[in-house]
């Protein structure tokens, strides 16, 4: 929050709940790597986005401390169920316990694992909202064995999708650097598949909007 421009945006944005808020401070007291929660801002969106779809059944790939999990519970219909997927079995116990708090227990579906290990047994279900956070290598995997599932109109995000800036043209990739030509190809990709119609938006880290194609 030290960019003037995120900080006044973020003073005109509908403010963190109070449990979010609490989820938020003991993220950056207890976690490694707490940027890695959505946080106020990109967490509003989310919600309102989940709210504009009143989506039925929505997959999280990459659970992390459940942030994104509340956010986009907050728009679900009065039947639906969010199945959020997290590597880490040491986040289990909080994951559950803010699910718990939110009175969302019944509601979340948490798997411990990784996600291409567990996303062949949920094949049967069509998703109106996909968030994908987890391995940035991973993102054209996860995509590819998602996207069939999504039912027409319906809404993928995937984040961390300028990658601290490397995607841009003018960073040199070293040679150690794994991730970023993967997330660069992946972007790259999105841009001409004619599946989806993609809005990139340089929200945080970089935020990939794509509504599946009826």
């Amino acid at each position: 929050m030290n960019d003037p421009i995120e900080t006044y945006a973020a003073l005109h944005t509908a403010p963190e709940p109070p449990l979010l808020a609490q989820l938020t401070r003991e993220t950056h007291l207890q976690l490694l790597m707490p940027r890695m929660s959505s946080g106020h801002a990109q967490g509003r969106l989310l919600s309102m986005l989940s709210h504009l779809i009143r989506p039925r059944r929505i997959l999280e790939i990459g659970t992390f401390c459940g942030y994104a999990t509340l956010c986009m519970a907050e728009g679900l219909a009065d039947n639906g169920l969010i199945h959020t997927i997290e590597i880490d079995p040491e986040k289990e116990s909080r994951i559950r316990r803010y699910v718990a708090a939110a009175g969302l227990t019944e509601r979340v579906q948490l798997y411990i694992g990784a996600a291409l290990d567990v996303l062949p047994g949920l094949v049967d279900e069509v998703w109106d909202l996909v968030f994908i956070d987890a391995d940035k290598r991973s993102n054209d995997a996860y995509f590819e064995a998602v996207i069939e599932q999504v039912r027409p109109g319906g809404l993928l995000i995937v984040d961390n999708v300028l990658w601290g800036n490397k995607v841009l043209p003018a960073h040199e990739v070293k040679a150690s650097d794994k991730d970023t030509p993967l997330v660069r190809a992946f972007n790259d990709k999105i841009a001409r598949d004619s599946r989806v119609e993609p809005v990139f938006l340089p929200l945080r880290d970089g935020l990939l909007l794509l509504r599946k194609k009826i």
